[in-house]
């Protein structure tokens, strides 16, 4: 967790002080500071989101063993700018979601955390969607903020993924994806 890694962090950095002294031992810490900052960079926290019965709103399948996934829709979550360092990573992960046994019908990417897009990005959501299209599974965004979505359209992605594929909520794609794939709307099932 992050407040492990703090610690971490913090204990290395007193342990540079006492072994080397001040000026070494801050230029430690500091080294280590922005190495942890790559790292969340390359490998941001990822997960996948299902839901309870009764219970509002969407939740991390991992910490909370209880929630299902939804029938026919995964739901995506990426907490990291989606940018050249880490694009490999989400496409990764995308394909490897499209390729679960039964294969969802739709990927639902949350895409609030999404603060910023860059053009490496771009180009691998415009392969990404393209070749999960051939394989029947369609990906859309869900809560993507404006600037995030406008710059994306700058970079030319507005020519592969359209306005259908955006919506401004997590509920309404959900409902989305159930009626494109021919499930009753969440609340009947």
């Amino acid at each position: 967790s992050q407040s492990r890694t703090d610690f971490s962090l913090s204990m290395a950095a007193f342990a540079g002080v006492v072994l080397l002294g001040v000026l070494p031992g801050i230029l430690v810490a500091i080294a280590l500071s922005v190495a942890n900052v790559f790292r969340r960079a390359w490998w941001p926290h990822q997960a996948t989101l299902g839901s309870r019965p009764g219970v509002a709103g969407f939740y991390d399948v991992e910490r909370h063993p209880e929630v299902g996934q939804l029938p026919g829709c995964t739901i995506f979550r990426f907490d990291a700018p989606l940018i050249f360092a880490n694009a490999r990573t989400f496409r990764d992960e995308v394909r490897a979601l499209a390729k679960a046994s039964p294969s969802p019908a739709w990927i639902i990417v949350a895409a609030e955390p999404l603060t910023d897009v860059d053009t490496t990005a771009c180009d691998m959501l415009e392969d990404l969607v393209t070749a999960l299209d051939r394989q029947g599974v369609t990906l859309v965004f869900a809560e993507m903020k404006g600037p995030v979505k406008e710059k994306a359209r700058q970079f030319g992605l507005s020519t592969t993924i359209h306005d259908d594929r955006f919506f401004p909520t997590l509920e309404g794609s959900v409902e989305a994806g159930h009626a494109q794939s021919g499930l009753p709307p969440r609340s009947q099932s």
